[in-house]
């Protein structure tokens, strides 16, 4: 059996998929293209990360909750604004993405956080600490400053964060950590 059971990691244009050892890539995922994972990361159950058309990054401890789609925007000669080079997506380290999002050619930093079911678009940013609540649409080009909460659909500022709230981003990028490693052992099990 593979590492990964139950999972599509196909290569595409000459680039395969690189999942560091320590991930957890749970069953019904679908990885493709130009994508790194880094340590301790966690891709729960059915998500999809397809970097066709460019790369995608995904950090340390930062975790991909189920069902969520993640893309890229492609490059190409423009004229409506967009870069030439297109948009990657780069996910930072200790992020924590919600249950069903869809997160599009943008840049999460470190210690960023997007909501259950919250759609991020091309271009956009949320900076270290910033939060997109669930359900929020963060339209083209837009940025979440740093410890700021943004909610609603346009998504727009509603107010800055607490230390508690930054506090409860860590304990859930730890609860997941030590959940994922709970999950990759069962995973195991099942296939031994």
């Amino acid at each position: 059996m593979t590492d990964y059971p139950d999972v599509s990691i196909i290569p595409l244009h000459g680039k395969t998929p690189v999942i560091h050892p320590s991930a957890f890539i749970a069953p019904g995922c679908r990885i493709i293209g130009d994508v790194e994972i880094g340590p301790d990361a966690s891709i729960w159950y059915n998500c999809v990360i397809r970097a066709d058309v460019n790369r995608i990054r995904i950090g340390a401890r930062t975790n991909i909750q189920d069902g969520t789609v993640l893309h890229c925007d492609s490059a190409a000669d423009r004229a409506d604004g967009r870069p030439p080079e297109g948009w990657p997506t780069i996910i930072g380290d200790d992020v924590l993405i919600g249950h069903m999002a869809m997160v599009h050619g943008c840049v999460l930093h470190d210690r960023a956080f997007v909501g259950l079911g919250a759609i991020v678009m091309s271009g956009c940013t949320i900076e270290s600490e910033g939060m997109l609540a669930a359900g929020a649409l963060l339209s083209p080009g837009k940025t979440v400053p740093h410890r700021q909460l943004w909610a609603g659909r346009p998504a727009r500022f509603m107010r800055d964060l607490p230390d508690e709230a930054l506090i409860d981003i860590r304990e859930g990028v730890d609860h997941y950590v030590h959940n994922a490693k709970a999950h990759k052992g069962a995973v195991k099990a099942m296939q031994d």
